[in-house]
């Protein structure tokens, strides 16, 4: 795998761009932003906003998976979010298990695989059960990763990899010398995949979150207006020229990048 501090390897043929465009993301991140906000401004509950959100999903992955992204990284819940109105958390559960129980079978049959990040240990059984059978089903598909982080955490993420880490130099696995950025790249939440090329925020907010933080190091930010439910392709396709537009430059100079593009 790619390490978060070094630059991304060139684009493949297949990433989505044509000949003499700027590659695409390999893998983007989107904080969906916004579900309560459409719903107040239309005099209806927040439960309806969150319904309202999951079109915008479907549609964002549909549209991901047509631009030939190779992961899409979506923020379902935070690890912060139980501190929402229990009716609220408990609006969510009930949808979170209505999409796996409704949606995996149709991300299956379009080659998608689906993984979920974060603590499922705050999940019901219910739900765990069904990220297990859904995460088994699709673990083979070849197209798009579709990853949806729930009761997930940057700050856990992380810790967890120190944790772990620790546990292999005390069980005499591991020296402490050995530890470096690839070591803990290996044990962070999604570590086969690329490093965030591309992070999109909805709702005019301007932050991340603690979503992603070890794995966001070099991301591009892309903040829009536009309330989660609302956010559909072409909003897409605008963050991803968004994305397209900018130079990276890893802490190179212009002649450092130059010279990389035409080698």
């Amino acid at each position: 795998m790619t390490s978060p501090q070094s630059p991304r390897p060139g684009a493949s043929p297949d990433d989505g761009s044509s000949a003499g465009e700027a590659p695409l993301p390999r893998h983007v991140a989107i904080i969906m932003d916004g579900n309560n906000r459409w719903a107040k401004a239309r005099g209806l509950s927040g439960v309806r906003g969150h319904h309202a959100g999951v079109e915008a999903v479907r549609a964002v992955i549909r549209r991901a998976a047509e631009r030939g992204i190779e992961t899409l990284t979506l923020f379902a819940f935070s690890s912060e979010n139980w501190k929402r109105p229990a009716s609220e958390v408990n609006a969510l559960m009930e949808l979170f298990l209505m999409a796996l129980k409704r949606e995996v079978r149709k991300l299956h049959r379009h080659g998608i695989r689906l993984s979920v990040i974060g603590d499922r240990s705050g999940f019901s059984a219910s739900i765990q059960k069904h990220i297990a059978s859904a995460e088994a089903l699709t673990r083979d598909n070849t197209g798009l990763h579709l990853v949806i982080a729930a009761n997930y955490g940057g700050r856990w993420d992380i810790a967890g990899a120190a944790r772990r880490l620790a546990e292999r130099v005390a069980a005499g696995e591991l020296e402490p010398e050995a530890i470096d950025e690839q070591a803990l790249d290996e044990e962070v939440s999604l570590s086969g995949d690329a490093p965030v090329d591309l992070c999109i925020r909805t709702s005019g907010e301007k932050r991340i979150s603690n979503f992603l933080l070890w794995q966001m190091a070099y991301a591009e930010l892309h903040f829009t207006p536009v309330l989660w439910p609302d956010f559909d392709g072409a909003a897409f396709d605008r963050a991803l020229a968004d994305f397209q537009g900018r130079q990276r430059r890893f802490g190179m100079t212009d002649e450092q990048l130059e010279a990389q593009q035409s080698g």
